[in-house]
């Protein structure tokens, strides 16, 4: 089968890991199998994740040469010749975990991770599964789609799948990136109350002015979860996403309350001497849940839900796509408020 592009621009990560062995290269675009579609990618956004595999941090065996970045968008320009989900000219999204279609989490789901286990986005061109996509609502741009398929999947199944988050609920969420901030977003469109906290207190009162209720600054209150206590009345968060791991988990535990809920995701770094007292959990019934991002049904789902509300995606910042070593280095700053986004075409 012929192919309506020849080459392609991608970035690999080859014999060294490292930001700045990042290489730019022109390739030979392959020719696609019967279930494939070619997506010409518009924009793609940084996760944590996608520094750690880059910086090799991730896992020991990778494929080599890779193209990292999971999260994309971009115009679906050829399809095989068994496609029937998804035309040429449409505009989608790739799932995080091509082949986690529906149902429960599985193991194995975890070697269709893009970017990682395989090839990723950051490239002119992409050819996924016509099973791994979905189309995204006209009234999103490339870039805010493309902060969708890692950070709001998480985020959506944390607050509303798993989660179950209704009105009058109050949500924990830790820190302002996007797992964070989607988490803020979607609390509020259940109609919770929503605390933050954060080191800064910029970024504080840019939390709230997106709807959050109250901030706390976690460098001045260091037992943070007393704060919590006391701005619930003493009886604690129905629901802390949280994002920090053993470094913060005590803390949690400690600010959700009775018969409340605890979802763990993310890198859960923390010193090897961080520890938690488990009577806690036992004492307040308290679900303790780690989740894996999410399936495609919820991606599909948290886009409808996404075109009633027209939710606004929060992006910090946009780089070219000869920048990604200066958007790379700036997501690992710490500095950004939201998604870091790629413009590729």
């Amino acid at each position: 089968m012929s192919t309506i592009c020849d080459t392609e621009r991608v970035f690999e990560i080859r014999e060294k890991f490292g930001i700045d062995a990042l290489a730019l290269v022109e390739r030979q675009a392959r020719p696609l199998k019967s279930e494939e579609v070619r997506i010409r990618v518009k924009a793609v956004s940084l996760n944590q994740r996608d520094l750690r595999i880059i910086k090799g941090l991730h896992k020991e065996s990778l494929p080599s040469p890779l193209v990292p970045i999971s999260d994309g968008s971009g115009e679906v320009v050829e399809v095989g010749d068994r496609v029937n989900r998804i035309k040429v000219g449409e505009r989608v999204a790739a799932a995080f975990m091509q082949d986690w279609i529906t149902g429960d989490y599985k193991a194995e789901y975890a070697d269709s991770a893009l970017g990682g286990e395989i090839e990723g986005l950051l490239s002119d061109y992409a050819v996924v599964g016509e099973e791994g996509i979905v189309r995204i609502p006209d009234y999103l741009s490339f870039e805010q789609a493309a902060t969708l398929p890692l950070a709001a999947v998480t985020a959506w199944n944390s607050v509303v799948a798993t989660g179950r988050v209704k009105a009058g609920d109050t949500v924990l969420t830790m820190g302002t990136g996007g797992v964070s901030l989607f988490a803020l977003q979607f609390a509020k469109m259940a109609g919770a109350k929503v605390i933050i906290i954060s080191s800064s207190d910029d970024k504080l009162a840019k939390a709230k002015a997106l709807g959050a209720d109250e901030g706390i600054n976690y460098k001045r209150e260091r037992e943070w979860s007393k704060e919590v206590l006391r701005l619930t009345g003493g009886k604690g968060v129905e629901l802390v996403v949280e994002l920090g791991g053993p470094g913060t988990l005590d803390q949690s535990l400690k600010a959700v309350g009775v018969g409340g809920s605890i979802i763990l995701m993310g890198d859960l770094a923390g010193s090897a001497d961080s520890s938690f007292n488990l009577t806690r959990v036992t004492m307040k019934s308290i679900r303790l849940q780690s989740i894996c991002a999410g399936s495609r049904l919820m991606f599909e789902e948290m886009l409808r839900s996404l075109s009633v509300h027209k939710l606004a995606p929060v992006i910090d910042k946009i780089f070219a796509f000869e920048d990604v070593k200066e958007a790379l280095t700036y997501l690992e700053s710490g500095t950004h408020f939201g998604k870091v986004v790629v413009k590729v075409n």
